[in-house]
């Protein structure tokens, strides 16, 4: 009996250790993960807006300052160019700024202060440097933003249950974890 089962045991370790061996092979580094997607092409986002061929300028510090919410030499309408090609009306792209007039307003009724930007990013970096983590998180660089900042999340299941009580519709949300 006691060799029989010296005998199973040899067999497994064998058997296991020809499947991880096995399982180590393979032809290809990168592993396809998604297989239903991996039959055909997706969509190229640069094949979709036809884009005029880029060109060198004859003087390098002729060129604009970089501007990336703008235009540019190759693209100077690009919101009018993604309209045309998409069959829609350029027209329409050109942002006259009217649209949120109501939004800002109702925004800033109580007074707004220009600065506020700047306030913002020094009362968090203030913020920050007294939130740094103890001496072994930032010798050992972990991230601590979670931990800074966690009493000031928002509790998504208790505030949708606070909205339910005053009587709002409310969307669906997702079962809690």
């Amino acid at each position: 009996m006691g060799v029989l089962m010296a005998v199973r045991q040899v067999i497994f370790a064998g058997l296991g250790i020809a499947v991880l061996s096995l399982s180590g092979c393979s032809d290809n580094e990168n592993p396809i993960l998604m297989h239903a997607a991996a039959q055909e092409r997706g969509p190229d986002e640069f094949g979709i807006v036809p884009t005029r061929p880029l060109e060198m300028p004859t003087n390098l510090s002729e060129l604009p300052p970089p501007n990336p919410a703008g235009a540019n030499r190759v693209d100077p309408q690009p919101r009018a160019d993604i309209a045309r090609a998409l069959g829609g009306n350029p027209a329409a792209a050109v942002t006259r700024g009217t649209a949120d007039g109501g939004i800002v307003n109702h925004a800033s009724r109580f007074g707004r202060s220009e600065g506020i930007r700047a306030q913002l990013a020094a009362e968090d970096l203030e913020f920050r440097q007294r939130n740094r983590g103890r001496l072994l998180e930032r010798l050992f660089s972990v991230n601590v933003y979670h931990n800074a900042y966690e009493f000031m999340w928002l509790d998504k299941y208790a505030e949708l249950e606070r909205w339910r009580r005053a009587g709002a519709q409310t969307p669906t949300a997702p079962p809690r974890e």
